[in-house]
């Protein structure tokens, strides 16, 4: 067997590993693909028999390329994987293989993948390499190039955000949950009456994809029509900005965010947010069952 083979072997013995850390770090099939491709040039450009642990060495490479990968997406303010709005969906063409990336957005988990986004990258690459593959920090410090103590606190800011550590006390947050939870059901069976009576009579829907005229909708029965029977399989709950929201994510892409304003017990307001620039100002965060 040629050393080229021999490679090639103890390579692709950790492809699926390096995918599972590449995809949760970068929240896409296509750049996780990428990234891993480019471990394997790099591997095929060192000197492979010097290295001891081929796993941690390949493991602490795609991280670096995934970490490179975030900063320029970020450096170019190009819109990010959980901030596409609905053209993305119309663009399922140039993805990989989309039963492949819908099977691994539903293992990671789609709020997880949304609240990942909102993530810095070394605060994302320190919470996937220690949160879900358990590196430990001093190994994480050189690819974020911080030091361990530094990595230690990047970790615990990235847990706080993931689980919502801003959330709102208890015992609104439930009243909340019931209220957003009865009005996305019935909103799924299209139950009319349960919609009228989940909101304020003088309720307001501010939707950012409709034109002027179209944009705001007043009133329960009116605001009742207009979802009943029509909500999206892909929505679900989240926190979003402290308080219950619904996020619209399909394979951990962030299509738009309902922001409800309750009012004695019912909603008063919600707000249908889709603009990529104001997705990426919301604090999203996983609503623990």
């Amino acid at each position: 067997m040629s050393e080229q083979v021999w490679l090639a072997t103890i390579f692709e013995a950790h492809r699926k590993h390096l995918q599972a850390v590449a995809y949760r770090m970068l929240g896409s099939l296509n750049e996780a693909e990428d990234a891993v491709q480019e471990s394997w040039l790099r591997l095929s450009r060192a000197d492979a028999k010097g290295i001891e642990n081929m796993g941690g060495w390949l493991t602490t490479v795609v991280s670096r390329i995934c970490l490179d990968m975030l900063r320029s997406r970020k450096s170019r303010r190009e819109e990010s994987i959980e901030a596409q709005v609905a053209d993305s969906i119309t663009s399922q063409e140039n993805i990989i293989d989309p039963e492949q990336e819908a099977i691994l957005a539903d293992s990671v988990g789609i709020a997880l993948l949304v609240v990942l986004g909102n993530l810095n990258p070394a605060e994302r690459i320190t919470f996937v390499l220690h949160d879900v593959f358990s590196l430990p920090y001093n190994e994480i410090a050189p690819i974020v190039g911080k030091s361990e103590v530094a990595t230690r606190q990047l970790g615990s800011r990235a847990r706080q955000r993931i689980r919502g550590a801003k959330a709102v006390p208890e015992i609104d947050h439930e009243h909340q949950r019931d209220v957003v939870q009865a009005f996305l059901a019935a909103a799924h069976a299209g139950n009319f009456d349960i919609l009228v009576a989940a909101l304020d009579p003088d309720v307001i829907l501010r939707d950012d994809r409709q034109t002027e005229a179209a944009r705001v909708t007043r009133g329960a029965v009116a605001l009742a029509k207009q979802v009943s029977g029509r909500a999206q399989k892909a929505a679900q709950l989240a926190l979003v900005n402290g308080t219950v929201g619904i996020i619209v994510a399909p394979q951990g892409r962030l299509l738009y965010v309902l922001k409800f304003t309750m009012s004695h017990g019912k909603i008063s307001e919600v707000d249908l947010i889709s603009d990529p620039a104001r997705l990426r100002q919301l604090d999203l965060a996983i609503l623990n069952d």
